[in-house]
C-alpha cells in the first residue's frame, strides 16, 4: 500500500468465504440494531432480548458474538487495519509520525463513514460507567497490537517495559482525546485534537496558566 493511501475498510466482504460473510452480516445486524435501539430509548433501557429481536437472531447468538452488551457498543475491526497500515508506512519514517498519521486516518475514516455511530460510542463511553470500564479493559488489546509494531520498528522485545509503557501511553492518549471530544459535544475536528494530544505525548507538558474557580478544590 502506498504511504499516502487511506487505511482499508475494516472488513472487505469480497475477501471472505460464505461462512465468514454470514458471520459478518450477523455481527453487523446486531451492532446496527443496538445503535438504533440505544438512540431511540437509551442505553440502560435497551436489553439483549430487544437487540436479538431487532436483529432477528436469538439472545444466545448475540452472546456468542458479543460477551456483554458493552462489547456490542465497543467492538470494531480497527486494530488489524491499523496494524496493517502501520506496517506499510515507510521504514525510515519516525515512529511517532507513522503512529500520528495512521491514528488520525483511522479516526477520520470512522467520522467519514459512520459519524453518528462514532459519536454515540464516544458519548456512551463518557456517560455510562459500564461502557467506560469495558473500554478501559479493551485498551490492552490495542496496546498489544501497538507493542508488536513498535517492537518491529525499534528492534526491541514487545514485552519490554519501555515498549509496553510507550504503547499504552499512546492508547491512553487516544482514549482521553475521545473523551475530551465527547464531553464537549464534539466542538472541534477530532483529527486536530489528536494531533494536539500527540504533540504533548511527544514533547511533554510545559508550564501552563493556572485556571482558578473551575469547580475544583481551592486549597483553602
Amino acid at each position: 500500500m502506498p504511504a499516502t493511501a487511506p487505511p482499508p475498510s475494516p472488513v472487505d466482504p469480497s475477501q471472505l468465504g460464505l461462512r465468514e460473510r454470514k458471520k459478518l452480516k450477523t455481527r453487523v445486524a446486531i451492532r446496527e440494531a443496538t445503535y438504533r435501539l440505544i438512540t431511540e430509548q437509551g442505553y440502560e433501557a435497551t436489553t439483549v432480548e430487544q437487540i436479538a429481536q431487532a436483529a432477528e437472531v436469538s439472545p444466545s447468538t448475540v452472546f456468542r458474538y458479543f460477551p456483554t452488551k458493552e462489547d456490542i457498543v465497543l467492538t470494531d475491526e480497527h486494530d488489524p487495519v491499523m496494524e496493517e497500515a502501520l506496517r506499510n508506512r515507510p521504514a525510515e519514517e519516525p515512529l511517532l509520525d507513522s503512529l500520528r498519521h495512521v491514528l488520525r486516518q483511522t479516526m477520520e475514516h470512522s467520522m467519514r463513514h459512520e459519524p453518528e455511530v462514532t459519536k454515540l460510542r464516544m458519548r456512551l463511553m463518557v456517560e455510562v460507567p459500564a461502557v467506560r470500564s469495558r473500554s478501559l479493559e479493551s485498551m490492552s488489546v490495542t496496546g498489544g497490537m501497538l507493542c508488536r509494531v513498535i517492537a518491529e520498528r525499534t528492534g526491541r522485545d514487545p514485552a519490554e517495559l519501555e515498549v509496553r509503557a510507550y504503547a499504552m501511553g499512546l492508547v491512553g492518549t487516544l482514549f482521553e482525546t475521545s473523551r475530551y471530544w465527547a464531553e464537549r459535544d464534539y466542538p472541534d475536528d477530532i483529527g486536530d485534537l489528536l494531533d494536539r494530544a500527540l504533540t504533548v505525548f511527544a514533547q511533554g507538558l510545559g508550564p501552563g496558566v493556572a485556571r482558578a474557580n473551575q469547580g475544583g478544590p481551592t486549597g483553602r
